[in-house]
């Protein structure tokens, strides 16, 4: 609960004057009763026409007022709802964002997704609601109880015996649903998570014939959510018939008591109207006070998980103390590996194991092995996503640790695996690292990339790309994620299996204009085909994490079984290059 109340702190003012202009609203609603039971004690009982307009006057100021304290209320309890929500919607981007790769796989992107939409709506909601409720609901309640006493103390005694019953029925109600509310979440997330899973291998479960198997699997754990929101929402509907029920009973033996109390002249009629009208701004009251005890219900475990994330350690890399500030211009990418080794979440198993090697500056290395053989985590040890768990990575000397992120951004151009495009233009997408960035240098590394000619087909720099570069070709967009990480001219080009899905003639163009980029870089290019590595000034072949071969393309074929077993599955002896 601290957690949302630093966020409304700082619009504290108007938080202050919302549930102040409430109390004011129900200040004058509490007084129409009084006004309405003295119209008809008074001015109906005299026939005193004159007494009945001047108090009708009363009544419908107190409304115009009751209205423009009720209109102010709900603009500042709203500007802070949404205001607070919209600031804590954008911190904790910043912390997801702030996340390391390990935090951010441990938890889950549906889980992430979750916390930033669905419960943030919750926290909003949540918020207004309590603005405008929370202080207004028992002040009139309680405000209604003692004026029922003002007017006839005897008849008043059942406003006391109904709060305390309907007190006990929210009491129970909410202590049974509450902890329900949160495991529904909890299985709301399993769903998304089953989604996400669907959608993205959609393709792998229709070529295994898995889709049947899946649905059902699915409908399983929908079933599984649908019954325990139906369960917790039945437990949940009663509130609004049960206080009802409580409510009208009230009203049935106050109207018998007051009737009584009326014959034997104790009170008159005016009185029994006024301590109705009391009895159904209690009912109206705790009818909004039970819904606002619902939405409660689901804004705290939203809140606690929004907080659970705000609050979460990432496993952070290490950043040293020195500076490297001054330095970028006179860095070159020498890059070297001391007996480096490597686990995923201190993982007894390597997934890396004593991995020794230099990368002078300006060469070429290739990375070549089998699916799961370590390749893309040696990329991230490199520029520093994760830790190394022993050994050292230094380059130009200095230990990746001692650099920040923004260096190693500068000093790295990385082409993942999974080529990702945002929506906007391709001038956009170009200029992510580097705002600045001419058409003119644009152009050069859309060239490079092999990427000119589809540009210019669908119309330049300026057409448009939409999410996950949906309108493009998968050869299409690994050439354009090519030609963004060579707009900045990066000291160290990356290439993540990059040219997976371009063909022999594409690759080769692309490798020879890569050899010739006049900044000269360091580039390791990551793949599964031989082909795309042939020409590397070396090769390191990583089978299971560890390094089976190092040599150049003809050292390795004499020496090393593995690289020669992936160098023939894809190249036939008889065909084979340099054979």
């Amino acid at each position: 609960m601290s957690f949302i109340i630093n966020y409304v702190k700082k619009y504290k003012i108007r938080a202050l004057l919302a549930p102040l202009f409430k109390m004011l609203e129900a200040i004058f609603e509490l007084l129409v009763p009084l006004v309405m039971a003295s119209i008809i004690n008074k001015g109906i009982g005299s026939s005193d026409t004159h007494y009945i307009i001047r108090m009708s006057g009363v009544l419908l100021l107190l409304a115009v007022v009751g209205l423009v304290f009720s209109i102010t209320a709900q603009y500042y309890s709203a500007f802070v709802a949404v205001h607070s929500s919209a600031a804590i919607r954008k911190d904790l981007f910043a912390k997801i964002l702030g996340l390391s790769q390990g935090t951010k796989e441990k938890i889950g992107e549906e889980v992430l997704t979750t916390r930033i939409t669905n419960d943030i709506n919750q926290i909003q909601n949540g918020i207004n609601m309590v603005l405008r409720l929370f202080l207004r609901s028992p002040f009139i309640v309680a405000g209604a109880t003692i004026m029922a006493f003002i007017v006839d103390i005897k008849s008043a005694l059942i406003f006391l015996l109904l709060v305390t019953v309907l007190s006990l029925i929210v009491y129970f109600i909410m202590k049974y649903t509450l902890p329900r509310y949160k495991a529904i979440a909890a299985r709301l997330e399993k769903v998304l998570s089953a989604t996400s899973e669907n959608l993205e291998g959609v393709r792998v479960l229709r070529a295994f014939c898995q889709v049947d198997e899946e649905r059902e699997s699915f409908n399983i754990k929908t079933d599984s959510l649908v019954q325990m929101q139906l369960h917790t929402g039945k437990i949940s509907a009663l509130l609004n018939p049960v206080t009802y029920v409580v409510v009208n009973l009230g009203i049935v033996f106050l109207i018998y008591i007051s009737a009584n109390r009326v014959n034997s002249g104790h009170i008159l009629q005016g009185d029994v109207v006024a301590l109705v009208n009391y009895m159904g701004q209690i009912l109206v009251e705790l009818i909004k006070l039970a819904n606002l005890i619902v939405l409660l219900m689901k804004a705290f475990p939203s809140a606690d998980r929004v907080c659970e994330i705000m609050e979460m350690k990432s496993d952070e890399r290490v950043h040293g103390a020195c500076s490297l500030v001054g330095k970028g211009s006179d860095l070159v990418g020498d890059i070297k590996l001391s007996n480096v080794s490597f686990s995923y979440n201190g993982s007894s198993e390597y997934d890396l194991e004593d991995i020794s090697l230099d990368i002078p500056a300006g060469s070429v290395l290739g990375v070549i092995g089998g699916t799961g053989a370590g390749k893309s985590t040696l990329i991230k040890l490199l520029n520093h996503t994760y830790d190394c768990t022993e050994g050292a990575i230094t380059i130009d000397g200095i230990n990746v640790q001692n650099y920040s992120d923004r260096q190693l951004s500068d000093l790295f151009g990385i082409v993942p695996q999974k080529a990702s495009l945002f929506s906007g233009t391709v001038a956009s997408n170009m200029r992510m690292k580097d705002v600045s960035a001419s058409d003119e240098v644009i152009k050069s590394a859309l060239n490079i990339a092999q990427a000119s000619d589809f540009i210019e087909e669908k119309g330049g720099l300026e057409a448009e790309v939409m999410a996950k570069g949906a309108n493009f070709s998968g050869g299409q967009r690994q050439r354009l994620t090519i030609a963004r990480a060579l707009v900045p001219k990066p000291k160290i080009l990356v290439l993540d299996d990059s040219a997976s899905a371009l063909d022999l003639g594409t690759e080769g163009r692309l490798k020879k204009a890569i050899a010739h980029l006049p900044w000269k870089p360091t580039v390791i290019i990551v793949s599964q085909r031989a082909s795309s590595v042939l020409e590397a000034d070396q090769i390191i072949v990583l089978e299971d994490g560890k390094c089976v071969g190092l040599g150049t393309h003809e050292q390795l074929l004499s020496s090393c079984e593995e690289y020669e077993e992936i160098y023939y599955c894809q190249y036939p002896r008889e065909e084979a290059i340099g054979e």
